[in-house]
């Protein structure tokens, strides 16, 4: 059995903490003393466990990107078509875990902060190669070569619209009806 460390327990709280006080106070004026506050810890704390701001700030964006690949992984094991794993990258983007008005919030504000931080910059270039490279794959296979590119951006456009619509609600967000409109995208797409 895997058991967390206390130190990865703390990790995970104050990540958690960093993500409702950067949807609550926005990404580039929130403190140190805001997460604290927020995590019911110190600022201290937090400087030791990642060094600085911007050492949190990307350790959290890869807290949200390793969500995600553990639901692509997860999808990817039950699908056996092209139309499946398409159905799971979508599902993916739209899981229980990460489709949440606070994530989808942090989400957009640090690809808005991306071309200004190298560290944040390289991850959105690396999250946005991976999601290409899993829509062409299975694209290639069911559409003609002139139409794959034109498709998932299409995809692409359709999940970064949504994601952004979700950062700006003030309700909580649906995920079952989230990944039921995705797929529906995903359909029309391939029609």
């Amino acid at each position: 059995m895997n058991r967390k460390r206390i130190r990865d327990i703390r990790n995970e709280e104050l990540i958690e903490a960093t993500i409702v006080a950067v949807h609550n106070h926005g990404y580039s004026v929130v403190t140190m003393a805001d997460i604290a506050r927020e995590a019911g810890a110190s600022a201290a704390s937090i400087n030791y466990y990642f060094g600085s701001k911007e050492g949190l700030m990307e350790a959290t964006m890869r807290y949200l990107l390793r969500k995600l690949r553990t639901a692509m992984i997860t999808g990817y094991k039950t699908s056996h078509s092209p139309t499946d794993r398409l159905y799971a990258v979508m599902d993916a983007n739209f899981s229980d875990q990460l489709f949440t008005v606070e994530q989808c919030s942090i989400w957009m504000q640090f690809w808005a902060n991306a071309p200004y931080s190298p560290h944040l910059a390289r991850l959105h270039r690396l999250n946005r190669a991976r999601v290409r490279s899993h829509f062409r794959a299975e694209l290639r296979h069911l559409l003609p070569a002139e139409g794959v590119e034109t498709a998932r951006q299409a995809l692409q456009n359709y999940m970064d619209g949504a994601w952004l619509q979700a950062a700006l609600s003030d309700q909580p967000l649906d995920p079952v009806a989230a990944r039921a409109a995705a797929r529906r995208v995903v359909d029309l797409v391939l029609s």
